[in-house]
């Protein structure tokens, strides 16, 4: 339509999304997302929905990006479980290192603030911990771990990536974080044995 602003939904929602990984849910005002987006807070209503709503847009945008880089890092894992879950950690690592990103993890900061959240927002980032656990478990019983010790070390690698997040909105460096995940694969290299 002539004299009606046109923007592009993708970039709008990668500020937005930006926006609530730098400063959480909580913190993040209308005011806030409409400086980032470059909208006007009738346009956020009306493009983008409410707050609840855009954050949950934000939200699976994060994950779907984060999780198909992580389901493709552990696609090796039935022939290579150690080296799947080393690039599984890489994502991680790459991402905390880019100077392009905010530090951690929306998923994480999200989850760590569901007492200020809807029940909605809360349930879908319960829910977003949980599939980065179930892909390391299916990961790590095609890489011929038993049910009982892919559900621990799944559960086990799940705490690490989370706390790598958190410790690098910390100042932890990226050395001390690459430490912390060879002692995590040095534990699970010897309950995979030789020939990984």
């Amino acid at each position: 339509m002539a004299g009606r602003k046109q923007f592009d939904i993708a970039t709008a929602l990668d500020a937005a999304m930006t926006q609530f990984w730098r400063a959480g849910y909580a913190d993040t005002s209308l005011d806030d997302l409409s400086r980032a987006t470059g909208l006007n807070r009738s346009s956020i209503y009306s493009s983008l929905g409410d707050k609840d709503t855009l954050f949950l847009r934000c939200l699976e945008r994060y994950t779907a990006r984060y999780g198909d880089k992580y389901d493709a890092a552990l696609s090796c894992a039935a022939d290579r479980p150690l080296a799947a879950a080393r690039a599984f950690f890489d994502v991680t690592l790459e991402r905390i290192a880019d100077p392009e990103l905010p530090d951690g993890c929306l998923v994480a900061q999200t989850v760590m603030a569901t007492p200020v959240l809807s029940a909605s927002v809360a349930a879908r980032a319960r829910e977003a911990i949980g599939l980065q656990h179930t892909r390391l478990r299916t990961a790590l019983k095609a890489g011929r771990l038993h049910d009982e010790a892919a559900e621990s070390f799944a559960a086990h690698l799940a705490a690490v990536n989370q706390s790598l997040a958190v410790m690098s909105r910390a100042g932890t460096s990226t050395e001390q974080l690459r430490a912390i995940v060879d002692v995590t694969l040095d534990a699970l290299a010897r309950v995979l044995g030789p020939s990984d």
